[in-house]
């Protein structure tokens, strides 16, 4: 599984960084200009609720999975969900979880 959620890292990467490069290259570095249209449309402010929920549920979860794991720097897979995205993050932190459970290096939940 855990070459699956390291595909799904740089899948989760690469995808979304097209579209923002899109934005970046017709719109420039405007933030307000990218806020606003991530709630420009009832389905857009839909999938950005929907992604907010879920990335704060990923944090909650992620810090206490991290601490019971014995995992360093957990703030990094923070970092990415807030500079690329909740689809590269997750994946990755799924990723380095598995390398700790596999080493059994890690405290049993």
């Amino acid at each position: 599984m855990k070459n699956i959620y390291l595909l799904l890292a740089i899948v989760g990467t690469i995808v979304p960084y097209v579209f923002f490069a899109n934005f970046m290259f017709e719109q420039g570095n405007d933030l307000t200009e990218f806020v606003r249209q991530l709630f420009a449309t009832s389905p857009a402010s839909g999938f950005t609720s929907d992604l907010l929920i879920t990335s704060t549920a990923f944090w909650i979860w992620s810090f206490r999975e991290a601490r019971s794991k014995r995992m360093r720097n957990w703030w990094l897979y923070v970092v990415l969900n807030l500079t690329v995205g909740l689809s590269c993050a997750f994946p990755l932190f799924l990723y380095f979880r598995q390398i700790r459970i596999e080493s059994g290096d890690s405290v049993s939940t």
